[in-house]
């Protein structure tokens, strides 16, 4: 287990069943549990959604170069990787019939989400080691 978790191709595949739950979501007209139905609470689930999203995505950044990762470039690419989702998610949800989409608090959201999930990985790699 754990030299598969020192690949960085499982980090990918992660990230990728995560692209694809999104996808599937964002597809569905859902509703939210009554428990999460209190205002904002789609944008605490889009900051937590791409909290996730960022995390597995920085893992496998930094598992293509453990021994000297660049934590800027690992920043950036993922801020941009998940920026890019979080747009073609929101444009995603203008064709799906009974769903609003382009909502700039959700991809604000995302935005931040991933951000946070980005830095906190940063303290937390040592965990990959």
């Amino acid at each position: 287990m754990r030299r598969l978790t020192r690949s960085p191709w499982l980090w990918l595949a992660a990230f990728a069943v995560w692209f694809g739950t999104l996808w599937w979501l964002s597809s569905r007209v859902n509703h939210l549990p009554q428990a999460l139905d209190f205002r904002a609470s789609d944008k605490v689930l889009h900051f937590g959604y791409f909290f996730g999203g960022a995390g597995l995505f920085s893992a496998f950044l930094y598992r293509l170069k453990p021994k000297a990762p660049d934590w800027g470039t690992i920043f950036a690419i993922t801020f941009a990787v998940c920026f890019l989702t979080g747009a073609t998610d929101e444009w995603h949800q203008t064709q799906v019939p009974g769903r609003s989409g382009n909502d700039a608090a959700d991809l604000t959201a995302d935005i931040l989400g991933a951000m946070c999930g980005a830095l906190v990985f940063r303290k937390l790699h040592r965990v990959l080691k």
